[in-house]
């Protein structure tokens, strides 16, 4: 219930102006009234937007009594630690090395290169790219390097 009231809240901020390229990748509810959503953007998604989103929020949740008095919220990017979870994702990261699980557990690594209507592509090695089903996905996440 509150997932659905949070998203379509975003969908109205989100038609805003300074706001297009945002959008919602998730809403997880946990005990004791926390809720985490996480939000992203197709360029940079600086710290002040989570904040605007999250004032925003705030004043809905409250305005329309849709918490108790009590209640944890949480908005930031899913971060990298989190799995990609909307096309709009892979496309954001294309350059970037990503690890695919497939639904038969079954991993390939490598760069994303491209982003089709229904798959990726992964150049595994110099001269071997792979297309991936996207409803072949079971995990998909992007490999942070350090160098």
């Amino acid at each position: 219930m509150i997932e659905r009231l949070l998203s379509e809240a975003l969908e109205e901020k989100f038609g805003e102006e300074g706001m297009e390229e945002c959008f919602l990748v998730d809403i997880v509810t946990k005990k004791n009234d926390k809720v985490e959503v996480y939000i992203d953007s197709d360029g940079n998604l600086p710290i002040k937007t989570c904040q605007v989103v999250s004032r925003f929020l705030e004043k809905k949740i409250e305005e329309n009594g849709w918490l108790g008095e009590k209640y944890t919220l949480e908005v930031s990017s899913p971060g990298v630690d989190r799995p990609l979870k909307l096309k709009r994702q892979y496309v954001k990261n294309v350059g970037r090395r990503i690890r695919i699980t497939n639904n038969e557990e079954e991993t390939s690594e490598g760069k994303l290169v491209e982003v089709k209507e229904d798959s990726v592509m992964v150049q595994i090695a110099k001269d071997r790219i792979e297309e991936i089903l996207m409803k072949n996905i079971k995990t998909a996440k992007i490999l942070v390097s350090f160098k």
